[in-house]
């Protein structure tokens, strides 16, 4: 499997170009990062040659990159990721698209893969990633009154607006939220502190 992924990566770079940012074999999956410029004619690309055949679009999902590791990571905060199957050659292609920090905006891939409509929507509605040339982007989990991005790594962890039905009204309202902030910190390590835990359970 190793040399059929080496073999990919070889012609992906022929073929791609300067469209090809990397290409990156570790632990048996292939990584390829694509730039924007051409990107849409490399999707069809991987999708139509018949040494890629990559005609199943498994997932795709948004990427907050504003504090990944042990720290802050340099370069574009936010990507797209989309996972591919080639059936006729059994293979898998993890596919990665950067977007600009100010306005994230990608080119859609629905009209490659109809499958990535409703993975698209869902990039948009939890990171505020935009899909140029979508047909239908618009939130499909949050409510449509929703304010802000709740994947993304900035979005705070406690809400401070709740929605229900009002029936005399007749339609949904927005209020303060009534619940108190709470602590996230397991109990155990909050009573005991950190060293003393630590020590107990070695």
């Amino acid at each position: 499997m190793t040399d059929a992924l080496e073999n990919l990566r070889q012609h992906l770079s022929d073929e791609l170009g300067a469209t090809l940012r990397t290409a990156r074999l570790d632990r048996g999956e292939l990584t390829v990062e694509l730039s924007r410029e051409g990107f849409s004619a490399a999707c069809l690309l991987l999708r139509d040659d018949a040494s890629c055949a990559f005609d199943l679009l498994v997932d795709v999902c948004g990427v907050d990159y504003s504090a990944y590791g042990e720290g802050l990571r340099e370069g574009p905060r936010f990507a797209v990721v989309y996972h591919l199957l080639s059936l006729k050659h059994r293979q898998r292609l993890r596919v990665r698209i950067f977007a600009d920090d100010d306005l994230p905006i990608v080119p859609s891939v629905v009209q490659v893969w109809a499958a990535a409509n409703w993975f698209e929507r869902e990039a948009f509605d939890l990171y505020g990633i935009l899909f140029d040339g979508h047909p239908d982007l618009r939130r499909i989990l949050t409510d449509y009154g929703f304010v802000g991005h709740p994947f993304r790594k900035d979005f705070p962890l406690v809400g401070t607006v709740e929605m229900r039905y009002d029936a005399d009204q007749g339609r949904v309202v927005y209020e303060p939220t009534r619940t108190e902030e709470r602590v996230v910190v397991p109990r155990i390590i909050r009573e005991a502190g950190e060293g003393r835990y630590n020590a107990r359970n070695q």
